[in-house]
């Protein structure tokens, strides 16, 4: 009965939401001075990671140059510090590794999402929901990973693909309800191997392409990035790492964060901490804690 809800509450969510952010626009248009005639309101929305929510184009999570060899069921509940919008989500990953581990394709998306910000950021980003709070259902990425070398004299080299939806909804200015998609090479080497324990420096570049309601530019192209190491010992992993991209337009549209994770397996299951702290565009600080359920891969 529980699993068969649980669409049931998801979808009373997102119309609560919508609910929430529709109506009487009369506020919206004398606040920007819009009149009939002028320019759709989307064309207001400033479409980068500095003017939206927490989720809506985040840096993409680093990959290390490997697959991973265990199907992957994680559900993630994060909470997003920021003066002016605390957010809080729920989230949910699916990663299937399979072709004697060359391939693997993973899915991943915010379930719901609680935001709560102030008059202040609700103006500067041209947001339509009055009140400011609200609940939503966020974007899900389908991305598709292919090991190009591994365990070789060379680095370990992934490549990866993803494709973004346009389920979060831009009326609040939380989503951006346009598609987008990057790719990325990762690479990594273990450098120190010494019994149960292994130092691994890695590393990411990659592009990036969303689209925005820019009518004379709707295209924003930014290069991705990333450097960092991983420390494991037994079924203990650190990792620290400095990642971000930078877009063309120069509109908020260059984060950059850290990112620590810490993680401990176990024989089915694992527990994951990662702490996210925004340096530029993307200011949020953000605490994130996971289950995250193992099985077998797909042969």
């Amino acid at each position: 009965m529980k699993i068969v809800l649980l669409p049931v509450l998801l979808f009373v969510f997102s119309c609560t939401s919508a609910q929430m952010v529709a109506g009487d626009y009369r506020w919206w248009n004398e606040l920007h001075d819009w009149d009939t005639g002028d320019p759709n309101w989307r064309s207001y929305l400033i479409i980068s990671p500095g003017y939206l929510g927490p989720n809506a184009l985040p840096v993409p999570d680093v990959k290390k140059g490997y697959l991973q060899t265990k199907t992957e069921f994680e559900i993630t509940a994060s909470n997003h510090f920021f003066k002016g919008d605390p957010t809080r989500d729920i989230s949910g990953r699916i990663y299937i590794p399979f072709a004697k581990n060359r391939v693997a394709i993973e899915m991943y998306g915010v379930a719901l999402e609680q935001y709560a910000y102030s008059e202040e950021i609700r103006n500067e980003r041209f947001s339509r929901d009055e009140n400011g709070k609200g609940v939503m259902v966020g974007d899900f990425y389908f991305s598709t990973l292919i090991q190009i070398c591994h365990n070789r004299a060379f680095p370990n080299t992934l490549f990866r693909f993803v494709s973004k939806t346009t389920t979060g909804e831009p009326d609040a200015a939380r989503y951006t309800d346009t598609p987008g998609f990057f790719l990325d090479f990762s690479f990594s080497k273990d450098l120190f191997v010494s019994g149960n324990r292994t130092f691994r420096p890695f590393g990411l570049f990659g592009f990036y392409n969303w689209q925005t309601y820019d009518e004379m530019n709707p295209q924003n192209d930014a290069y991705l990035y990333a450097l960092g190491a991983d420390f494991e010992k037994n079924d203990w992993l650190w990792s620290a790492s400095w990642s971000g991209y930078t877009g063309y337009k120069n509109n908020g549209d260059r984060p950059m964060q850290l990112n620590f994770d810490v993680r401990k397996d176990f024989e089915k299951t694992s527990l994951r901490f990662q702490y996210l702290h925004g340096l530029r565009d993307w200011e949020y600080k953000t605490v994130k804690f996971s289950f995250i359920w193992k099985f077998g891969p797909v042969h």
